[in-house]
């Protein structure tokens, strides 16, 4: 099937990295693919780090998306877990950069709000929304769930870049009353 558009979603990770691909025609979104990549097998961080690069590469050359969303780290209390999942989402971001696809990065929070409407959902509650949002059948649903937080993150970007511009008319409640002074009693 020809899409008009592929964004390719990527949940980076040193132990598991999730990746969700996709298609998108006018207004309908549509699940293309989504996986793990498994990294505990390699002991050196270094190694794990060079076959995140491998297989974002692959996915982008075998998917041709033309947008990334990635979601971006969150706070955590350990630094060195902080600076290794970083590195990990910057080796990802330099795979789409080498092959020319603009990136966009989403928090954890914006994603579960655009996908559920709490930010505070949790990861099983993303994955059930995703579940019936894209009407992916429950056997096509892997059990880890960095594979469905990659696709919200693609699901997220879509979103955000399918919603109409306001063309001339106030974008806020404080723009229109700026605007209007003269209605406001």
């Amino acid at each position: 099937m020809d899409f008009e558009k592929i964004i390719i979603g990527i949940d980076p990770g040193t132990n598991v990295m999730g990746y969700g691909i996709l298609g998108v025609n006018g207004k309908k979104p549509q699940m293309i693919a989504m996986g793990v990549v498994k990294l505990d097998k390699f002991e050196s961080h270094y190694m794990r780090l060079r076959r995140i690069h491998e297989r974002v590469t692959g996915l982008i050359e075998q998917y041709l998306p033309d947008e990334m969303a990635i979601e971006a780290p969150f706070f955590g209390k350990n630094v060195q877990s902080m600076l290794k999942l970083g590195r990990a989402q910057g080796v990802a971001m330099t795979a789409a950069l080498m092959r020319d696809v603009p990136i966009t990065e989403y928090e954890p929070r914006k994603i579960k709000m655009a996908i559920t409407g709490n930010g505070a959902a949790s990861k099983e509650q993303v994955r059930e929304m995703l579940r019936r949002i894209l009407a992916i059948s429950p056997e096509s649903m892997l059990k880890e769930l960095d594979s469905t937080d990659a696709l919200g993150a693609a699901l997220c970007h879509f979103y955000e870049t399918s919603r109409p511009i306001p063309s001339g008319g106030p974008r806020s409640w404080k723009e229109f009353i700026a605007r209007n002074p003269d209605r406001i009693k």
